[in-house]
């Protein structure tokens, strides 16, 4: 009879402990829930492209937990004004320092910019030679050259196509592509990449003659 009275007892004893080691863990689940620290971060609110510059409408900011939080996150908005993105960045993609930087970082070095084993050469173009200053900074051009010749005594015009779809690296002083908004700058030059020999046949059309820049569809080069 004892033993059963202690079978029963451990039994009830059981339970009790159950019942209060789940009623804890819940506490303690839902207290943890409350106290977790929560900090604010920016997140992309729209895709972000390489060499797009950063305004307000283009990210948000949101609340993470702040444990296992990314040290390079950004949080606030004041530390993206007027910054540029360096890589593709997703939608809802915490913005992380080292995927953006000023744009003045970037002029410092354009040499990086160029792909190993090409140049970098600047050409001087006016308004026209440049599409009426609508050339941008990662667009593909061809290079039109023409001059005067003699032929038979008269003077005529040759013009030929010398170069094609050549990357532009910046125009003017300016290596990123526009964004909308954006004030209209004026240039008078433009800064190719190509490879040795043809830095050596653009500049050699440049001084004999004039040259013009022929802009390429960017749909065409996407597709």
């Amino acid at each position: 009879m004892r033993s059963k009275f202690i079978l029963l007892l451990a039994i009830v004893m059981g339970s009790i402990t159950t019942i209060l080691f789940y009623s804890y863990m819940k506490q303690y689940d839902a207290t943890a829930a409350i106290t977790e620290s929560m900090v604010e971060v920016v997140v992309a609110a729209q895709p972000l492209k390489k060499n797009e510059r950063i305004t307000t409408d283009k990210v948000e900011v949101t609340s993470v937990p702040e444990k296992g939080l990314h040290p390079q996150a950004i949080t606030s908005m004041e530390q993206l004004d007027g910054l540029i993105v360096n890589a593709d960045i997703s939608t809802g993609e915490v913005v992380l320092s080292h995927r953006v930087q000023r744009e003045e970082d970037e002029k410092l070095f354009v040499s990086r910019k160029v792909k190993e084993g090409l140049r970098a050469v600047s050409v001087g173009v006016n308004f026209v030679q440049s599409v009426s200053n609508l050339v941008e900074p990662e667009d593909y051009v061809d290079v039109v050259f023409s001059e005067v010749i003699k032929v038979d005594g008269e003077n005529i015009v040759n013009t030929e196509l010398i170069l094609e779809n050549v990357r532009v690296l910046a125009v003017g002083r300016k290596l990123i592509e526009s964004t909308s908004g954006e004030n209209y700058m004026e240039y008078s030059a433009a800064t190719l990449e190509l490879t040795r020999d043809d830095t050596v046949r653009l500049v050699n059309a440049s001084e004999r003659g004039n040259i013009q820049l022929t802009l390429h569809s960017r749909v065409e080069e996407g597709s």
